[in-house]
């Protein structure tokens, strides 16, 4: 990992071996997300993404009684816009508005580009830009009295970061209209109906349930792991199966020139946990 993080404000990050912890820390505002909370959220994606090591799961969680409930409404009134978020690093487009939103997409879209897998652990509430940071992740837990939606209509806009986009691949097209259209509200059962979320737990039980997940997943051969991500995240892209297939076939190859290949047959010979080292 980076060797010394900056001092955030609005976040935490904590390490325990090969799985950490990403804490949304507003919880007086119920983790709503201010200019200050993308910019910090972009700067760990950059660093986590600029220093590949041996994290293999990254459990993203909200401080207090809400995983975010969307937007803090200080946002649009402040002097500092989404537009302060831009840098070299942001997409060319000749709208500046537009420049501006590919910035704070780019808070979420490093989630979907990185190694290891990352799994929201959602209670309370997931509105608006709290949802689109769940929907960016690979996996949902979610607690049982947990409320969902992707409400921006309210505000005049729309689900900018990445809702369009990720939600209809989750539940399909129909479903995401309606859900979006209609501002709806819904509950950790319907949400697991639809395909939202993975599993649903109880309240006291979510953050045991998500280290659990967390575990069984980082005990995987790492690079097999980062394999399926890639040639998922490339049946999702809606490249012709045949082009799948060939994305398939080269991260099999990585797998089958990997010591930890030779670590997996050894242990299973052996009968004992395999030890893999991600090489």
């Amino acid at each position: 990992m980076p060797e010394e993080l900056p001092p955030y404000e609005t976040l935490r990050f904590e390490r325990d071996g090969s799985i950490a912890r990403l804490v949304l820390n507003r919880p007086e505002k119920l983790n709503s997300f201010t200019i200050e909370m993308w910019g910090e959220l972009r700067d760990l994606g950059r660093r986590l993404l600029a220093a590949p090591d041996d994290l293999r799961v990254l459990i993203v969680i909200g401080e207090g009684r809400a995983f975010s409930s969307g937007i803090d409404t200080s946002v649009f009134a402040g002097d500092a816009g989404i537009d302060s978020l831009v840098d070299d690093q942001t997409p060319e487009h000749p709208d500046a508005s537009v420049r501006g939103v590919l910035a704070t997409q780019q808070a979420f879209t490093w989630l979907e580009d990185a190694p290891f897998i990352s799994i929201a652990a959602v209670r309370g509430y997931a509105f608006g830009a709290g949802l689109q940071l769940a929907l960016a992740c690979d996996l949902r837990v979610v607690a049982l009295d947990t409320e969902m939606g992707l409400l921006e209509h309210r505000f005049g806009i729309l689900p900018d970061l990445g809702g369009t986009q990720r939600l209809p691949r989750l539940v399909g097209p129909a479903r995401a209209k309606e859900l979006i259209l209609t501002q709806a509200r819904i509950k950790a059962e319907e949400a697991e109906r639809i395909g939202l979320a993975q599993r649903i737990v109880a309240d006291e039980e979510l953050e045991t349930a998500a280290l659990e997940l967390a575990e069984t997943i980082a005990a995987q051969p790492p690079i097999a792991v980062q394999g399926v991500k890639r040639a998922i995240a490339a049946a999702m892209d809606g490249v012709p199966v045949r082009d799948g297939l060939v994305v398939e076939a080269e991260q099999q190859a990585e797998c089958l020139r990997s010591d930890d290949m030779k670590e997996a047959i050894t242990a299973f010979i052996e009968q004992r946990p395999p030890v893999y080292r991600n090489r």
